[in-house]
């Protein structure tokens, strides 16, 4: 299944984010990341979502 990315380099950016501080530490918390990743990087709403549905499946 394809994932379609939202423009922007903010999303980018935190799913990059998150996969490294996953690759530091997989036990650590994917809904703590993606809080982070949201303030850290001033995610919209609708940037929020998607980055939450892109986590879920990728699993």
């Amino acid at each position: 299944m394809t994932t379609i990315m939202p423009e922007g380099d903010a999303i980018r950016n935190a799913v990059q984010w998150i996969s490294e501080k996953r690759q530091i530490d997989p036990k650590s918390s994917i809904q703590k990341l993606m809080d982070e990743a949201g303030l850290k990087f001033n995610l919209s709403p609708r940037e929020q979502e998607f980055l939450s549905r892109f986590c879920r499946e990728q699993g």
